[in-house]
């Protein structure tokens, strides 16, 4: 069997080398400055020797690390020919994205075209459940919530912005619908409504409603649809909505709108922070949720 320490240290060690500075190692690997001189410490403790010297001038190699780093970026040549001999682009390229149903039907299948555009190369599985795949073969996770996740790398993309709007057939001269007169459609969440309604009516200032009677449906599209069908009000993210309130065939009942607390955000876990189709995916998200 080899005795090699980890693959790890090496290829930090062979960054560092390359462009003499830990902060830049940690910018290409995506990593903290602290998790690369640690890796750099550890492969120094097994070597018994110190791989670099800190001068005035910056960071240099010492004897050993001058004669280590061109076997080692030599090698990685190597394995990278290797494998690119070998590997499956179509499965290296795929980019698994688990996000809500209705986010995905409403609000990404429409900008899609542009991602497809730019990046021809990635392949993309959007699906709304984990199924029998497991947490590890995904790349993406767009969720549904109140605030970032502990777990992985976290971040979020956009606010909910609700209103409330109803069918235009519900409309009398013009005037809203009688919020007493309609049912509610709710949506529910792991098994529990929405306090949109709530929310909404809280910040309306009005205490003579019933927030809890209508409708509920288990995804915001059944909510939607029904509302289209005038079978009752709704407090909806105007983002999911934006076709029908441009051509007219769901109407605010007021101008008001509520932002929060609900949001959606982007997971991923930390050891796909490197790949380069996850992070192509990220920043052009990023650029079209905040336009």
């Amino acid at each position: 069997m080899r005795q090699l320490p980890s693959l790890n240290m090496l290829r930090v060690f062979e960054e560092v080398a390359r462009h003499r500075s830990f902060s830049q190692a940690a910018l290409e690997l995506n990593v903290t400055q602290g998790a690369v001189s640690r890796q750099i410490k550890q492969l120094e403790d097994y070597l018994g020797v110190a791989l670099f010297i800190r001068t005035p001038q910056g960071l240099t190699l010492t004897e050993t690390g001058t004669a280590l780093s061109p076997h080692l970026a030599e090698a990685f040549d190597h394995i990278e020919r290797a494998l690119q001999a070998v590997r499956v682009p179509n499965l290296r390229q795929r980019l698994r994205i688990v996000a809500p149903p209705t986010w995905a039907t409403r609000w990404l299948s429409a900008h899609l075209r542009a991602f497809v555009q730019r990046h021809p190369e990635i392949s993309l599985s959007v699906t709304n459940q984990l199924g029998h795949e497991s947490l590890a073969e995904i790349d993406c996770h767009i969720r549904f919530g109140l605030e970032a996740a502990s777990h992985c790398n976290s971040r979020l993309l956009v606010m909910e912005r609700h209103i409330a709007v109803a069918s235009p057939e519900l409309f009398s001269d013009g005037e809203p619908p009688d919020l007493r007169q309609f049912p509610l459609l709710h949506i529910l969440h792991d098994g529990k409504r929405l306090k949109v309604w709530e929310n909404w009516l809280t910040a309306m200032g009005r205490d003579d409603i019933d927030a809890g009677q209508g409708l509920e449906f288990s995804t915001l599209d059944q909510v939607i649809h029904t509302a289209l069908a005038g079978g009752g009000l709704a407090v909806i993210d105007q983002q999911m909505i934006e076709k029908e309130l441009a051509n007219g065939s769901l109407l605010p009942i007021t101008p008001v709108e509520v932002v929060g607390p609900y949001g959606y955000w982007l997971d991923v876990a930390n050891d796909k922070q490197g790949l380069s189709k996850v992070r192509l995916f990220t920043e052009w998200l990023g650029l079209v949720s905040n336009p």
